[in-house]
């Protein structure tokens, strides 16, 4: 039977006891790690969320039935012990933090017993992750998903400090909202009270934060839920988290320059390490000629380099049929992987047709200088010659190229440095590489919806030199946009804000709005903008992201206590789920498919 705290009180977590306690009593609370009975003597690991320490059981310190209540310890029971701190009397255990003490027994309490878990409790698990979801009130037990909790509060509360000294308000904006589709799905909540009708939940709190900018607030910021139904993958969720902030009578420098410094701070205060500032910029025109990304991975090199101008006259069908099609040539740099053998170079032209390749030419550099190469026949020696320079090619390396519209080739490319990047291990994360992003094409293309949509949203400030753009060349807008990016991933987004009407208006007409569907729409924010609305910009951050990359994980899902699987489920609370007929009924919802069955 289970015993009570009565009497008892934790004094410490069971790591925060130092050899300064030696000779002192403590009392600590937590869950057995592992127990080892070496016959009137037993040692038991215990653990909370601050580490492990060792406990000693001798019948000569606790009474005989606390000596017995030792023996049924097992994995993952919770207990409280009583005892006297001393110096190990073993071999130091340097892995631990308490690894130069133990704690000598006088008093147990057995708080609750435990089944044996379906997988054990430690770090590096090498169970499935479906089972470790499924059971994720025990995952969350193990010391690394904890640590990656524990850092997430800190660089929450680091972000609190920081933005409310600099002037912000924590301002909460609504989770029932109008559904505004311009971009991903909004999931739906379908209102009892106005049969018919839905909510919608936020994607953003984008409209809102505009809003509190037209109310005088200034400077707004918020730790923001966020969703959104879209395909998931290793850094999506259906639900995520934003730190999400607003300023008014700013341009893009001071945007820039206070998230800059709040990056400094989390950084330095969370993990150790110093970010240097300023962050570099690049325009998105030069991050896609050089990297083929928006979000470019800037531990390694391998940039991409233009060919086009040496190849526009050459034998190749392939290079020069590209260009015609007003494509490009463009290629990449192995460093040493000349001798990279046909069955690894056959598997990267599999991948690159992943993303619109329909090949993939290469030419390889031998040590005495000659070439191997899949286009090299057609191809005079001066070309070729040409090529490796332009390269900047040497013996032992290996080039790729590829050749098409310039959306594939940057597509195929900026991806391909990245897989021959893992395949080499260049991916080191221990560094840490900032970029700032700049200058964002204001829109872009859709061929499913044969109009022009928002590179960002529909209320971005194109850049002032290019508003005469606005109608003769609306392609050609750059957006007063900036994302922040960070080792391959945009950790944060954003842009200067529209505030002149007749601007706004212009950009609805080039998005394909009617002035009815504008209002429909985005009409609370149009009505506002009507009674004096001050210049604005903002910033959000994916937090999730974010604490990801600090943890050094690879799934977002290490850094959320609670998290969905690819299909957008949880394996531990099975939602989504089916519900009553009744609270259909209520909401005077049918279903289809039972509709089907009456």
């Amino acid at each position: 039977m289970a015993e009570t705290m009565k009497g008892l009180k934790r004094t410490h977590r069971c790591a925060e006891v130092t050899k300064k306690e030696i000779g002192n009593e403590v009392t600590l609370m937590g869950w057995v790690q592992k127990s080892r009975n070496k016959g009137g003597i037993i040692f038991v690991d215990l653990r909370d969320r601050s580490g492990i320490i060792q406990i000693i059981f001798e019948e000569s310190d606790v009474k005989a039935e606390g000596f017995a209540k030792a023996e049924k310890l097992r994995s993952e029971f919770v207990i409280a012990v009583v005892g006297r701190v001393e110096a190990r009397s073993g071999a130091v255990n340097e892995n631990l933090a308490t690894g130069e003490i133990e704690i000598r027994a006088t008093e147990l309490r057995i708080l609750s017993e435990a089944q044996t878990p379906p997988f054990p409790i430690e770090e590096d698990s090498k169970t499935k992750e479906d089972i470790r979801l499924k059971y994720r009130f025990l995952d969350l037990r193990r010391p690394d998903i904890q640590k990656n909790l524990m850092l997430r509060s800190k660089v929450a509360a680091s972000v609190r400090n920081f933005l409310s000294e600099e002037g912000f308000l924590e301002v909460e904006t609504p989770m029932l909202i109008k559904s505004t589709p311009e971009g991903a799905r909004d999931y739906l909540v379908p209102s009892r009270v106005h049969p018919g009708k839905f909510y919608a939940l936020p994607q953003s709190p984008q409209l809102f934060k505009q809003l509190l900018m037209c109310s005088g607030y200034d400077r707004y910021f918020q730790i923001a839920k966020c969703f959104r139904d879209e395909d998931l993958r290793a850094d999506r969720q259906p639900e995520f988290t934003q730190i999400d902030m607003e300023l008014s009578f700013v341009d893009i420098d001071d945007v820039i320059d206070v998230n800059e410094r709040l990056l400094k701070k989390i950084f330095k205060e969370t993990i150790g390490i110093d970010v240097q500032l300023p962050i570099q910029r690049i325009t998105w025109q030069e991050a896609m000629d050089r990297f083929g990304s928006d979000k470019p991975d800037t531990r390694f090199g391998m940039e991409l380099k233009d060919i086009s101008d040496l190849v526009a006259e050459c034998g190749f069908g392939v290079f020069t049929g590209a260009l015609e099609n007003g494509g490009s040539v463009r290629g990449i740099n192995a460093e040493g992987q000349g001798a990279m053998p046909r069955k690894k170079i056959d598997a990267l032209v599999n991948f690159a047709k992943d993303f619109g390749a329909k090949g993939l030419a290469y030419l390889a550099i031998n040590e005495d200088g000659t070439y191997k190469s899949s286009f090299a026949k057609f191809m005079t020696e001066e070309e070729l010659q040409a090529i490796v320079e332009r390269m900047e090619g040497k013996p032992g390396d290996l080039l790729f190229f590829a050749a098409d519209k310039n959306k594939v080739v940057w597509d195929v490319l900026g991806n391909l440095r990245l897989e021959i990047a893992r395949n080499l291990e260049l991916l080191d994360k221990d560094k840490f590489n900032f970029l700032w992003v700049t200058e964002f094409p204001l829109l872009e293309w859709s061929e499913d919806q044969n109009r022009y949509v928002a590179m960002h949203h529909p209320f971005t400030m194109p850049m002032e030199e290019d508003l005469d753009k606005l109608d003769s060349a609306p392609g050609e807008v750059r957006a007063k946009a900036y994302d922040i990016v960070l080792n391959g991933t945009e950790v944060g987004g954003g842009s200067v804000r529209i505030f002149q009407s007749d601007i706004q208006s212009k950009m609805f007409e080039i998005l394909g709005f009617t002035q009815e569907e504008a209002e429909e729409r985005f009409g609370f924010l149009l009505n506002a903008f009507k009674y004096g609305v001050p210049p604005h910009a903002g910033l959000a951050y994916g937090f999730d992201r974010l604490v990801m990359l600090m943890a050094k994980e690879d799934s977002i899902r290490e850094v959320i206590a609670f998290p969905k699987v690819k299909d957008a489920s949880c394996l531990m609370t099975n939602a989504p789920d089916v519900v009553d007929e009744k609270q259909l009924e209520e909401l005077e919802i049918v279903i289809a498919e039972r509709r089907k069955d009456n």
